[in-house]
């Protein structure tokens, strides 16, 4: 599966731009604010209808414009899919598939799996225990609908449980059987999401290890501990032990909403205890981990976006993670930088060919094929 032509209009600083794209790598150099995680951030669109920058879809229209367009023409399965995602002031966004609209925007994540490493990554460590979860209930969102479904169902049980839990304290008032309602949901929803999760892990952790230990070449300990309140406990039980609590602070203190992973380094926290380098490496091969996971049970090659990495690793990092990704087990890759040269360097050390566009302002300004076997 690859992305082989990409249109986008009024997106972002992206005024109008379309190019054609190679099956393996694309990179885009310019810059800062040239408009290359724009780039970046429409291919993600086409994945998850949503941005990884900004979820607020009016706030990726150009300013002062209209209306936004991303399309993409994307070979898989030996066919061709068209995607469009549109997005205009006052009105819904619309989202086709080969000009069918879809009903419900979450029966298409997963059709099209896509991996980004960003920047921003470094909140997976650094940031609360939301990034995380957001992490994996990304990974397992993109191989099993029935998850983001029940996912979707149980955030807004429990919007609604908060919202009564607050409402109570408002008026001075309480109902069980009120609430009761919405702690079914809770449990029902919850236990299929810590389930999903908990299978998730067990097969998720050996991978990671073997990408952590190509990456930093050394035998570290690494591990993730999945912490759930869950785990041999009946929910129904948790929630009537909490109750008290949960009317005075006026919101749900038990639940999946509270998991959390620990990112481990010879068992001890990595935030913590881990170096600089092996919080990177630590980050890559989770990334690299889900690619590999999601792949194996797709079936095909998730999209891998990097995005301004030599700002976040080393040079001899960098390289040895392209090397990694240029084996025929990967598929198509997006990489941004602020200097072409680098990227040319780079592709003629590691023996790979390499589409290279030029940005500035929005727009694309040049394009070079780098055919590293008459380098």
């Amino acid at each position: 599966m690859h992305c082989r032509q990409l249109s986008v209009i009024q997106f972002r600083n992206l005024e109008e731009i379309r190019v054609e794209l190679s099956s393996k790598f694309n990179c885009f150099a310019g810059h800062n604010g040239a408009g290359k995680t724009n780039l970046l951030d429409a291919i993600y669109y086409l994945s998850f209808c949503k941005s990884f920058t900004n979820p607020v879809d009016i706030q990726n229209i150009q300013f002062g414009k209209d209306f936004f367009v991303i399309q993409g023409h994307y070979q898989i399965n030996g066919a061709e899919d068209t995607l469009h995602c549109g997005v205009k002031r006052g009105q819904r966004k619309v989202f086709q598939k080969n000009k069918k609209e879809y009903e419900r925007l979450s029966d298409h994540i997963g059709q099209y799996p896509l991996v980004v490493l960003s920047p921003s990554d470094s909140r997976l460590i650094s940031g609360g225990s939301e990034e995380r979860r957001k992490f994996i209930d990304g990974v397992i969102s993109q191989y099993n609908k029935e998850y983001l479904h029940q996912l979707i169902a149980y955030n807004k049980s429990l919007q609604q449980r908060n919202a009564l839990l607050k409402r109570f304290a408002e008026k001075g008032f309480f109902n069980k059987e009120l609430l009761a309602t919405w702690d079914e949901q809770l449990i029902d929803k919850g236990t299929y999401i810590y389930e999903e999760r908990s299978r998730f892990f067990e097969s998720f952790l050996p991978v990671f290890r073997e990408y952590y230990a190509l990456l930093s070449g050394e035998k570290e300990n690494t591990g993730i501990d999945y912490e759930t309140t869950l785990r041999g406990s009946d929910f129904r039980i948790l929630l009537e032990e909490a109750l008290e609590k949960d009317r005075t602070l006026q919101y749900s203190t038990m639940g999946i909403h509270k998991d959390e992973l620990l990112f481990l380094i010879h068992n001890e926290p990595i935030k913590k205890y881990g170096s600089q380098g092996q919080q990177k490496s630590f980050i890559i091969a989770l990334k690299l981990a889900q690619f590999a996971f999601t792949k194996k049970i797709k079936g095909a090659n998730p999209i891998l976006l990097f995005d301004d990495i030599f700002d976040k690793l080393d040079n001899q990092r960098v390289e040895h993670l392209m090397q990694l990704v240029s084996k025929e087990d990967f598929g198509q890759v997006f990489i941004t930088d602020t200097h072409p040269g680098r990227l040319e360097e780079l592709f003629v050390s590691i023996g790979s060919e390499c589409l290279i566009y030029t940005m500035e302002n929005g727009t694309v300004t040049g394009s070079k094929v780098l055919n590293t076997t008459s380098a």
